[in-house]
C-alpha cells in the first residue's frame, strides 16, 4: 500500500496529478505494477540541478549552466556544461540512475516502455545504468534538432586554430528507449496489460525513431518558463506513442515544468508527474493547463536559419 504521504497530490489538472518531493521516495511507495509507461527528461548531468547552481542559474551567473549571448535580438536558452563533469560525477550519475531504475522497475506492468531524454556525450553511461536494473534496452529515438552544443574552436587559440572543431556541432538529441519484460508473447501483453509495443501514427504509419523538432519557441517558454523545456510538438508524438493502446498511466519522474504531463493532457491519457524542486513544482501546477492549451503545431518543424538559436 503506497504511503499516507503520497496519498495527497500537490495539484490536479485534469487528469493529470502533480507530487512534490524526492521521486525515489515516490517511486518505492507506489504499488507494484501501476504505471503504463514513461517519459521522462531527468537532470542528466545532476550537478546542474544541485540547490547551489540552480542558485546560479537563477541569478544569471552561469556556474555549471552556459549562458549563451542573445542573438537577433532573443535571448537564447542556458545549456548545462558537461564537458566540466568530473569522473566523480560521472560515478554519481551511474549510481544514481541504476537507483533510479532499481524503485521504478517493480512499479511498472509488464511490456510498459521507458523513454529517457539523454544527450549525446552521457548517454552510454545512463543507458548502462538503466539496462543493469532490469530493463531492455529497445533502441532510441533521434529528435533531430540544432542545438549550441559544440562547433567551437579552441578555447584561448581560437585565431591559432582557426579550422579546428574541438567537438562536432550537436544537431541530434538521444532519447533512451527501454522496456520491462513481456510476459509471454507481445500479443499476449497486450490483451493482459495494454502494453508491450508502440502507438503507430496512423494504420498506414508506423511510430519512427527519428522525429524532426524546433528548439521550444519563445511564445511557449513564457507559459513555462523552465531551462529545459521541451516543446510539446515533440512531446506529445513521443507521450502519444507510449500507450499503445491509448490507455494507461503515463509517468513523469522529473517533472519539471510539467510539460509531460501537459502533454499527455493534450492526447487524451492519464499522467503523474513528481518534482523535487519547489519552485519547479509550482511552475509546473500552472503550467500544465497553459501547456496542453499551446497550439504546438507551430512548431512542428524547424524554421530554416543561418544562425541556430540554443534549443530545449
Amino acid at each position: 500500500m503506497a504511503s499516507t504521504r503520497w496519498r495527497e497530490p500537490h495539484a490536479v489538472i485534469g487528469n493529470a496529478s502533480l507530487y512534490h518531493g524526492d521521486c525515489l521516495e515516490w517511486l518505492a511507495a507506489q504499488p507494484a505494477e501501476s504505471i503504463h509507461g514513461v517519459v521522462t527528461d531527468p537532470p542528466y548531468g545532476l550537478v546542474e540541478y544541485t540547490p547551489a547552481q540552480q542558485e546560479k542559474l537563477r541569478n544569471g551567473h552561469g556556474g555549471v549552466w552556459r549562458m549563451p549571448p542573445s542573438f537577433d535580438g532573443h535571448q537564447r536558452s542556458p545549456v548545462p556544461r558537461f564537458t566540466t563533469l568530473s569522473d566523480n560525477d560521472l560515478d554519481h550519475l551511474v549510481c544514481f540512475f541504476r537507483r533510479w531504475a532499481d524503485v521504478l522497475l517493480p512499479v511498472l506492468v509488464p511490456g510498459a516502455h521507458v523513454l529517457v531524454a539523454s544527450n549525446p556525450l552521457l548517454s552510454d553511461l545512463v543507458a548502462r545504468a538503466i539496462r543493469e536494473s532490469g530493463l531492455e534496452r529497445r533502441g532510441e529515438i533521434v529528435r533531430l534538432v540544432m542545438t549550441m552544443r559544440g562547433g567551437d574552436r579552441p578555447k584561448n587559440a581560437h585565431d591559432e586554430f582557426a579550422d579546428v572543431t574541438v567537438m562536432p556541432r550537436s544537431g541530434w538529441e538521444p532519447w533512451l528507449l527501454f522496456r520491462k519484460p513481456l510476459e509471454g508473447r507481445v500479443q499476449d501483453n497486450l490483451r493482459n496489460w495494454g502494453t508491450g509495443g508502440l502507438r503507430r501514427l496512423s494504420e498506414d504509419k508506423p511510430f519512427a525513431d527519428v522525429i524532426p523538432s524546433a528548439p521550444t519557441r519563445p511564445s511557449e517558454r513564457k507559459l513555462a518558463p523552465h531551462p529545459s523545456l521541451k516543446p510539446q510538438a515533440f512531446l506529445r508524438q513521443v507521450v502519444r506513442a507510449i500507450l499503445p493502446l491509448g490507455r494507461g498511466i503515463v509517468l513523469d519522474s522529473f517533472a519539471g515544468s510539467g510539460s509531460t504531463l501537459a502533454a499527455a493532457e493534450a492526447v487524451g491519457y492519464h499522467s503523474v508527474g513528481v518534482e523535487y524542486d519547489s519552485d519547479y513544482v509550482e511552475l509546473a501546477a500552472s503550467g500544465i493547463k497553459l501547456l496542453r492549451d499551446y497550439d504546438a503545431e507551430r512548431q512542428r518543424l524547424p524554421r530554416s536559419r543561418s544562425t541556430p538559436i540554443a534549443a530545449s
